[in-house]
């Protein structure tokens, strides 16, 4: 049994009527997605909530990582961790229902554990799709991130002494120009458990080894022209550079939709490129 909560949605009965789906449905491979910081798998507001009606022709498998959801507590997120629990999700016969392995969706500092996990484990992926993954390091060659990877490793300021989850949830969002969720219990072990995050820029993506594996690959990011300036400078940028050389390393296929979270803001279109990607 995985050491995580995973959500799990599968309305493949429902959409037929109750009847018993069809062949091609009911064979269908599992989707695994893994949330970024501040939210966990099921959250209509960071997570994937939105691709619910994907769950008409396949189990989709929501998982929330260590700290987030109904997942167990931890003292510190780890990219590392979350990538072993990603591996023995995607192992679990319950969840692969037998098939050939899983599709494997991650988002921000979720798709670095999923970078991580397909290395890792690529017979048990039968595609990565990486949704604004936050892999620095493995675009620093681009003067953007470059420049991103200067400021944090050369000291930039951290959280401070005596911040509260719900101060720093605001100062990440209405101090950037952004509305704020409401601050929920649930809210804010999410804020609390991502600002003890292990720092993402301090992950090894091995680039070599996927692109080895051949994995279809699909990388999604926002146009971000709607963001507020401050956050489009420091965080849009270097996203958007981080995903264009993901694609070119790993010879993916890059979709740019409008916004900056492109799975809560711009569903229909992802979850329309989610199944023509996966066929």
């Amino acid at each position: 049994m995985a050491a995580v909560h995973v959500t799990v949605w599968d309305d493949r009965d429902r959409v037929g009527g109750g009847r018993a789906p069809t062949a091609s449905v009911a064979a269908a491979a599992p989707a695994l997605f893994v949330h970024n910081i501040f939210a966990w798998g099921s959250d209509s507001t960071y997570g994937f909530a939105g691709q619910r009606p994907l769950a008409d022709s396949r189990r989709l498998l929501m998982m929330d990582r260590r700290g987030y959801g109904d997942s167990p507590d931890t003292a510190r997120s780890d990219f590392e961790a979350d990538a072993e629990d990603i591996v023995e999700v995607l192992g679990e016969g319950t969840f692969a229902e037998g098939l050939d392995g899983a599709h494997l969706v991650g988002h921000g500092n979720g798709a670095v554990s999923a970078l991580i996990a397909a290395a890792r484990r690529p017979d048990l992926v039968r595609s990565l799709t990486l949704i604004q993954p936050s892999a620095f390091t493995a675009a620093a060659q681009h003067p953007v991130v470059a420049d991103l990877l200067d400021r944090v490793r050369d000291g930039a300021p951290g959280i401070p002494d005596g911040v509260t989850p719900e101060q720093y949830l605001r100062a990440s969002t209405e101090g950037l120009g952004m509305a704020m969720p409401e601050p929920t219990s649930r809210r804010l072990r999410a804020v609390a458990t991502s600002m003890r995050e292990r720092p993402i820029w301090e992950a090894e993506i091995p680039l070599e080894v996927v692109r080895g594996a051949t994995l279809p690959i699909l990388v999604i990011c926002g146009t971000w022209e709607r963001a507020p300036a401050t956050y489009r400078e420091h965080v849009g940028l270097p996203l958007m550079a981080v995903a264009e050389s993901l694609t070119d390393s790993l010879g993916g296929r890059l979709l740019r939709v409008p916004g900056y979270y492109p799975h809560t803001q711009e569903p229909v279109a992802v979850n329309a490129a989610l199944r023509e990607f996966w066929g």
